[in-house]
This record gives structure tokens, sequence and C-alpha cells, in this order.
């Protein structure tokens, strides 16, 4: 057994980060992404037992630096407080926030950290808590190669956990007669044993070019969405999907219950949700999501182009709801960035609720904005924008998560920076109604191991 030291941090500073493939409206994607990325799932979770909200982030070093550090912590929400962040794994000197970390609890209150890696590149690891409810040690449960780790904890059975792998694509061909040898995002998923210690064989489940996913579990129940990357090219991203399973990956099925034998190799499939391709619309994955009656949802933003700027405009938040036995589409509202990413919550009353950048943010063409509240009271048939959020920010917000059994008081989550140039990045939470905003301490005194974060104006 190994067990990693507790190496405490005295502030909560989120990662910067910058893809680098810039237009002449900036960066595809770049700013304060210490809560990337929409295929990392869950950030965090609430725990009735603890009374607190145990959350993860991409977090650094320092204000100047992008050295990532994969960081645990919770709020109390007895006290209020926080304590200092612990360092799970320090990425030694990786400055990329695809290697963010995902969180889930176990039965037993066991706290489990999924570190993503980078294709083959990078490895993947599984740490877990030396005590229930406890983030001061972590034992290494295993390295390995995932990305993208969604891990779903389904009582009296273990770990679900759907995740990514790399393969060598075929070549294609730029406009200009360039060859490019693209690495194609493959899905993948697997089980664990009660104690999580050990795991079934891994199993393809979508290998038809390229993809990426978001997924949720309800009572067992599993499903996943998600889209197409054509060639392998990530950029031509479009077309929509969804599976289910029922008994832990055994069976597969459709919406409509449909069994469908995996792996999934033709684009149009009987899973397939929407032909976006064949409107020339691009497919950005931001949630998932049931309906009272446990049907799924898909929130997601279609857009005309990849790169940042008005081309790509409109940029539609749109929901996916199966009723009825068919796919019922919905917009919510536009947006100026394809990386807005937010969290959709339905609500015991039948009340909808969106927590996300929608709003124009001090950088207009960067990823995120202001965060705004949008609801709705007909299933997702019309919204309405109820408040915003946040106002008047010095740099964009960006990057809201939805905690599992999400507590009133610590409702969705999220980062903030400068996308057009290296800025300091902070983390912040809000409440329910959206009346509230509190920022985590970005410094903390070498005295305190407690502080209550501090109530934005």
């Amino acid at each position: 057994m190994k067990i990693m030291s507790s190496i405490k941090i005295n502030g909560y500073r989120g990662l910067w980060f910058d893809l680098q493939q810039r237009s002449a409206y900036g960066s595809k994607y770049s700013g304060g992404l210490g809560t990337y990325t929409a295929k990392h799932h869950p950030l965090a979770v609430y725990s009735e037992k603890a009374q607190k909200t145990f959350f993860v982030y991409g977090g650094t070093t320092k204000a100047d630096q992008r050295h990532l550090l994969l960081m645990v912590s919770y709020y109390d929400h007895q006290t209020g407080l926080v304590p200092k962040p612990i360092t799970v794994f320090d990425k030694e000197g990786v400055d990329d926030p695809h290697d963010n970390p995902s969180i889930n609890i176990d039965e037993k209150g066991y706290i489990w950290v999924f570190v993503s890696g980078r294709g083959n590149v990078r490895p993947g690891f599984k740490y877990k808590s030396l005590k229930p409810y406890r983030i001061d040690l972590f034992e290494k449960i295993s390295e390995e190669e995932f990305t993208y780790c969604q891990p779903w904890w389904i009582n009296g059975s273990g770990f679900f956990h759907f995740f990514t792998k790399y393969q060598d694509g075929e070549p294609r061909y730029t406009d200009d007669g360039k060859t490019i040898f693209t690495d194609q995002r493959e899905l993948f998923w697997n089980t664990s044993s009660l104690d999580g210690r050990t795991w079934t064989k891994e199993q393809k489940l979508v290998g038809m070019g390229g993809h990426y996913q978001m997924s949720h579990q309800q009572n067992g129940r599993l499903i996943t969405a998600f889209n197409w990357h054509p060639q392998g090219n990530v950029d031509a991203r479009t077309n929509l999907y969804f599976l289910q399973t029922r008994d832990l990956g055994q069976t597969w099925q459709t919406a409509d219950g449909s069994e469908i034998a995996i792996p999934l190799e033709n684009p149009q499939c009987p899973a397939l949700v929407k032909d976006y391709q064949n409107e020339g619309r691009l497919v950005y994955l931001k949630d998932i999501q049931f309906d009272l009656a446990g049907n799924p949802i898909l929130l997601h933003i279609t857009s005309r182009h990849y790169e940042a700027g008005p081309e790509g405009n409109p940029r539609i938040w749109t929901i996916a709801h199966w009723k009825d036995n068919q796919w019922n589409f919905r917009e919510i509202t536009t947006s100026t960035h394809n990386y807005d990413m937010g969290s959709l919550y339905i609500e015991p009353d039948g009340t909808w609720r969106l927590i996300a950048p929608t709003e124009v943010g001090p950088q207009e063409h960067g990823t995120g904005g202001e965060i705004a509240l949008w609801i709705s009271q007909d299933e997702g048939q019309t919204w309405k924008k109820e408040k915003q959020i946040t106002d008047n920010s010095p740099t964009n917000h960006g990057y809201v998560r939805r905690p599992v059994n999400a507590h009133p008081d610590f409702y969705a989550f999220w980062a903030n920076g400068n996308p057009d140039e290296m800025s300091e990045s902070h983390l912040f939470f809000t409440n329910k109604t959206g009346d509230n905003v509190w920022s985590l301490p970005y410094y903390m005194e070498e005295e305190d191991e407690f502080v209550a974060p501090k109530l934005l104006d």
C-alpha cells in the first residue's frame, strides 16, 4: 500500500491555460480552467452524512505559474468554513488541464479521486482516501491509461467508469494537401469490485472515428451522450448520440429501449439522436440529466465554426429531451463561445434550472462570460433568465459544475480567468437561488487551518 502524505496548499489557486490555437478573435479556448473539462465528471459531491461538499479542481503553485496540481478539498456546511486544500497528485511540470481530476464517494464514505491522463502520453491514476470522509491521506490504487474520467458509484456494486482512450487514427488531408495523423478518441468503460481494488477488463463502447461524451447515473441506470469526430477531427465534431444500460454494461439500449450491440462503429447507427452534420452544425456537449420520470435530457451548444469569434454564431444552447417516445428539441439562449460550459438541474418540484456563462463577459470573444440563472417551469419548452449571478467582473467566468446531490448552499462551482492573457484564476460557488456568490481564499495565512469563503458584494 502506497500512502501519499498530506500536502497542504495555502490557498485556492486555479490553473490558467491556453491551448495556443489562436485566430483573429483569440484562442480556441483559454482562461481559468481549474474546473475543465465538461468530460470530467463529477467534480463535486455532497455527503449528507458528513455534511460536507467534497470537490476537486486543477490548481497551481503560484499566480504566475502553470504547474498543475490535482487538488481536493471540501466545504463544511455546518461551520461555513473550508480547510487548506490538499494536493492529491503533483503533475510535476504538466500545465494541461486535460489532466484534471474527478471525484466520487463510495458507500462507506471513502473519497476517490481519479486523475486523468492524456492519451498514451501520460497515465491516469486512481486514489482512495485512507479514512472515510477525510482528505488528509490518500492511497494510490492504480496507474493506467485513461482520459476524461467519469466514475459513477453504484451502491451494492462498485464503480462504473466511463473513460476515453486514444487510438491511432487514419490520416486525413488538409485543403493545402498536408497529411495529418490523428489520435482518435474512443469511448470505453469498466467496473470495479465493491472495494474498488479489482476492475474488469475494459470494453470499447464507441469507436466511429472519435468522440467526446457526458454521462450520469440514477439508481444503477447509466446513461451517456456523445458526439462524433469525422476522420478523427475534433474541430469537425458533430451529431448527437445516446446510449443507456440498466445492468452495468451487460446490455446496451437506445432511448426507446431497443437493444444495440457495442462497440458502435457506424455513424448512422440507431443511437443517433440528431444528424447535425447534415445541418452543418458542430456539437459541444455540456451536461446530461434525468427528468422526474427518468427520461434523459441532453444539454449541448451547436455552432457554425470551431474558432472563436462571430463566424461561429449563432451558438445555441439546446436541450434534447426524450419524451412521448421521441426526442424533443428546445433552444434556451445563445452564447459567445463554443466552450462556454454550464450545468443543468432538475428539481423535485419540476423546476429546470440552468446555471451557465450565457452572458457576454469582459473578454467578449473568450471562453466563458458572466454567469446567469435560467429557469423553465414546463420541462424545457420555454426558458426565462431569472437573474444574472455575476456582473461587472474583471475576467470571464466559466465551466460551471453541478455537484452530485447538490446542497442548496453549494449548488454550482466554477473558476474565472482572463482568456486573452495569463491571469490569476479564482474559484467560486453559489447557492441554489443565485442570490449569493462566494470566492474561495486565493491565499491563506500559515496559521489559518480553516477560513470562511468571502461573500461577494
